[in-house]
C-alpha cells in the first residue's frame, strides 16, 4: 500500500539532501560549493535544535506520543539517526573534492602539520596576539563533573599525555572563539599566485605546547567536538508577568536545554569519547554523529574570496523597478498604479526608500509596521525612527517569538519605545508572521492609505539572496483590510470580516477549501481546472487531502515546493494529476503565490503562509490577491519559467531521492537566471 503522506521530518533531511547536492555540483564554482556545505551544516544544527529536540520531548510521553504525531517518535529518531549519518559520510567526501580542487587553482588550506617555518612563526604571532587571550581552557578530571558546553559553539577535547607514559594522561577542553573569523590568511611562498588558509581550530592546536606548558606534557591530540541542544522555549504561562520579561526567561533557559547531539571527529581516542558521553549523558544510539576534522561547517557560508574569479559566481546586479527609476514619489506612483517588486532581481531599496519617504513627508500621518526579523543593522528601523522624529505616529507589531531572533527583537522594540513608538508584542497564542505596512496620507483634506503585502521579512541583507514578492498598493479594496489586520492586532476581538484579503488564523483555510474546490466542480463539469502552488512547505493534511480529491477529479494540480513536501505526488487512484519539483539553486526560493485557474478568470495570490498547521491556525498570516492583470502575468511567468527549468529542478517523489529533471530537447535552463534576464528587459 502506498503512503499517503511523507513524515514532514524525512521529508525535511530530502531537502537538506538536496543542499548537498549544490556542493556536490561541478559545474558550480569552487567557493560556490563550499558555501553550499556551509548551509547545510547550517540547516542541520536548527534542524536538531528544533526538530530533534521535539522528538526528544515526545519520547517523555511515552504511549501517549504517537496519538500527537501519528508516529513512534524513537523509531523516526532512528530514522533520522541512519540518514543524517549517511549524509555526514557525503559531505566528507564532498569536501574532500572541493580541497584537491582548490589546490589546482592555488588555494590551499594547511593544517599545523602542513605549515612551513614562517607560516609557523606567523601563527605563533597571530595566536600569541588575537587568541591566546580569548582561550579558557578547562582542566578535566576522569571523576569531576564536565562544565556546561554552549550550544553551537565547537571545542578542541584535548588529550595530553607522555611518549613514554602512556597511563599518565590528562584531557582538557577549549572552545574555539566564535568572535574570530574562521580561517586566517597565511603568508605565502615563492610562488605568487599561492594563497594559503588555516582554520582557527588549526592555529589552535599548533600552539597546545604553549598553553599547556605548566604541565610538562610532549603529546597532544585534540579532537573537535560540538553540542547540539534542545532549542524549543518553554514560555512561562504566570499572568503577571509580562511578554518580555517571559522571552527573557526563556532564552536563559535555552542555553542549559537538553543535549540533542552530539558530532564528534571520529579520531577521538574511545575512552575520551566514553567520557564525554557519560559525563553528558547523551544517548549514543539517538545524538551521536561521527565526523570529520572541522565542525561548524556554518562558518565556511562566509569562505573568504580568495584566488581566481572562477571559483565564485558572477554577480547578477541589482535591478531597479521600471517603474521607480530616478527620484520619484512612491506615493505619486501607486496613485497611478500597484507596483509589485521581486527580490532580490529587484531592488529592495524601494522598500526602504517608500518608509523613509513617508519619514519625511508632510502630509504622512501614520505608519503601521509588523516585524519578525530584521537586518542587523537595519535601514527598516532607522527609517521607521526618522519617522518617529519627524512627528508621525509609529505602530509596530513585533513578534518576540521569531526563533532565533527573539533577543534582537527584544532589543528592537526597545530601541523603538526609547523613540516614541507604539509597540504591540504580537498576539496572545499566535505568531504575527505576515508582513505588512500600512500608511496613513492626507490628500486633499481626505486620509488616503498605502500598504505592502508581502512573502518575505523587512530585511535588506536576506533581501539579496531570498527569492520573495512584494506588493505595493493604494487599491481601497486592499488597504481597508489591511487596516482591519491592524486593529485586530491592537484589539484582539476585532477579527473583522474580509472579501479581498486571506487572513489566517479565521479565514484562509477555509478559503482556499473553497478555491480548491471549485476547481474540482469545474473539473466534474468538463471545465478547464488547474492549481498552481509555490510554496516552502506542504504539511497540512487536510489540504494535502483536498489535493488528492482535486487529482482524482481531474484538476491538474503543478506544485513547486522549496523544502518539506508530505504530499505523495503521482501515483495513481490518489495523486496522478499532481507533479512536483523543488528548485535549489543560487537563490533562497521563499516567495510563496496560488494560482487557480476559475474557469479561465484566473485569481492570483502571494502568501506569507506555507501550507502548514501552524501557518493555517496559529499563526496570523496574510494571502493578498492580485488585482492587476499585468502583474498577475508576472507572477505567473515566474512560475512558468520554474515549472519548465531543466538545471537545478528535481522531481518530488515517495522515494525522497531527489532526481535532476531532464531537458527533453537538451537544452539546459537555468530557472533563476531566466527570470533575472526577464526582469532585466522589462520596462
Amino acid at each position: 500500500m502506498k503512503a499517503t503522506l511523507i513524515n514532514r521530518d524525512i521529508s525535511w533531511l530530502s531537502f537538506n539532501a538536496r543542499v548537498l547536492q549544490e556542493a556536490a555540483d561541478k559545474s558550480l564554482p569552487l567557493i560556490e560549493r563550499i558555501k553550499f556545505l556551509g548551509i547545510f551544516s547550517n540547516n542541520l544544527d536548527e534542524f536538531f535544535r528544533v526538530r530533534v529536540g521535539t522528538y526528544k520531548r515526545m519520547i517523555n510521553l511515552g504511549k501517549d506520543a504517537k496519538s500527537y504525531i501519528g508516529e513512534n517518535p524513537t523509531k523516526v529518531l532512528h530514522k533520522i539517526q541512519a540518514i543524517v549519518v549517511h549524509q555526514q559520510k557525503e559531505f566528507d567526501r564532498i569536501y574532500a573534492e572541493i580541497l584537491v580542487g582548490l589546490k589546482s587553482n592555488h588555494v590551499f588550506i594547511v593544517d599545523e602539520k602542513t605549515i612551513s617555518k614562517k607560516q609557523g612563526e606567523f601563527v605563533k604571532n597571530y595566536f600569541k596576539e588575537n587568541v591566546r587571550p580569548l582561550l579558557v581552557p578547562i582542566m578535566l578530571q576522569h571523576t569531576s563533573k564536565l562544565p556546561s558546553l554552549r550550544d553551537k559553539s565547537i571545542y578542541l577535547s584535548v588529550k595530553l599525555s607522555h611518549k613514554t607514559k602512556s597511563k599518565d594522561s590528562r584531557y582538557a577542553l577549549i572552545q574555539v572563539p566564535d568572535d574570530l573569523p574562521r580561517f586566517v590568511q597565511l603568508p605565502g611562498n615563492e610562488h605568487k599566485e599561492d594563497t594559503f588558509l588555516i582554520l582557527l581550530d588549526d592555529v589552535i592546536r599548533y600552539c597546545l605546547e604553549d598553553i599547556f606548558f605548566v604541565f610538562n606534557f610532549d603529546t597532544y591530540g585534540a579532537y573537535t567536538i560540538k553540542l547540539t541542544r534542545d532549542a524549543e522555549l518553554d514560555i512561562d504561562s504566570d499572568l503577571s508577568k509580562s511578554i518580555t520579561e517571559k522571552i527573557s526567561k526563556s532564552l536563559k533557559q535555552r542555553k542549559i536545554g537538553d543535549p540533542v547531539r552530539l558530532v564528534y571527529d571520529q579520531q577521538i581516542p574511545k575512552d575520551m569519547l566514553e567520557y564525554l558521553t557519560k559525563s553528558m549523558k547523551i544517548d549514543k544510539n539517538q545524538a551521536l554523529i561521527p565526523g570529520g576534522r572541522y565542525h561548524n561547517f556554518k562558518d565556511f557560508m562566509k569562505f573568504p574570496k580568495v584566488g581566481g574569479t572562477n571559483l565564485i559566481s558572477a554577480p547578477l546586479p541589482t535591478l531597479e523597478h521600471p517603474r521607480l527609476k530616478g527620484n520619484k514619489s512612491m506615493f505619486e506612483v501607486l496613485r497611478k498604479q500597484d507596483i509589485l517588486l521581486t527580490f532580490p532581481y529587484q531592488s529592495f531599496d524601494h522598500i526602504i526608500d517608500f518608509l523613509r519617504e513617508a519619514a519625511i513627508d508632510p502630509a504622512v500621518v501614520d505608519i503601521k509596521v509588523t516585524l519578525y526579523r530584521v537586518a542587523k543593522n537595519s535601514k527598516i528601523i532607522n527609517a521607521l525612527i526618522n519617522a518617529l522624529q519627524n512627528g508621525k505616529n509609529v505602530t509596530v507589531v513585533v513578534e518576540l517569538q521569531a526563533r532565533f531572533d527573539e533577543q534582537a527583537n527584544l532589543n528592537i522594540a526597545n530601541k523603538l519605545q526609547d523613540e516614541g513608538a507604539t509597540l504591540i508584542y504580537g498576539v496572545q497564542g499566535l505568531k504575527v508572521h505576515s508582513k505588512l505596512i500600512y500608511v496613513t496620507r492626507k490628500e486633499n483634506n481626505k486620509s488616503i492609505a498605502y500598504a505592502h503585502i508581502g512573502t518575505g521579512n523587512f530585511n535588506e541583507v536576506t533581501a539579496k539572496v531570498y527569492s520573495d514578492f512584494s506588493l505595493l498598493t493604494c487599491n481601497q479594496r486592499i488597504t481597508s483590510e489591511v487596516e482591519k489586520v491592524f486593529h485586530f492586532f491592537k484589539n484582539n476581538y476585532k477579527t473583522g470580516t474580509y472579501k479581498s484579503l486571506l487572513v489566517a488564523p479565521f479565514f484562509m483555510r477555509n478559503k482556499i477549501i473553497k478555491l480548491i474546490q471549485n476547481e474540482i466542480k469545474n473539473a466534474k463539469a468538463n471545465k478547464p481546472a488547474l492549481i498552481q502552488l509555490k510554496l516552502n512547505s506542504l504539511t497540512d493534511e487536510e489540504l494535502i487531502k483536498k489535493l488528492y480529491a482535486a487529482s482524482n477529479a481531474g484538476v491538474r494540480v503543478e506544485l513547486i515546493i522549496r523544502g518539506i513536501c508530505s504530499l505523495v505526488p503521482g501515483v495513481k487512484g490518489m495523486s496522478e494529476n499532481i507533479q512536483a519539483i523543488s528548485l535549489v539553486d543560487q537563490f533562497l526560493e521563499h516567495a510563496r503565490s496560488m494560482v487557480f485557474h476559475n474557469n479561465g478568470n484566473e485569481l492570483v495570490f502571494i502568501s506569507s503562509a506555507d501550507w502548514m498547521i501552524r501557518n493555517l491556525d496559529f499563526r496570523t498570516e496574510v494571502a493578498c490577491p492580485i488585482y492587476d492583470p499585468a502583474l498577475k502575468k508576472e507572477i505567473k511567468k515566474t512560475f512558468d519559467l520554474q515549472w519548465n527549468g531543466s538545471t537545478k529542478v528535481r522531481i518530488l517523489n515517495e522515494k525522497q531521492d531527489n532526481p535532476y529533471r531532464q531537458a527533453p530537447d537538451g537544452i539546459k535552463k537555468r530557472a533563476q537566471h531566466e527570470i533575472y534576464k526577464y526582469f532585466a528587459v522589462k520596462k
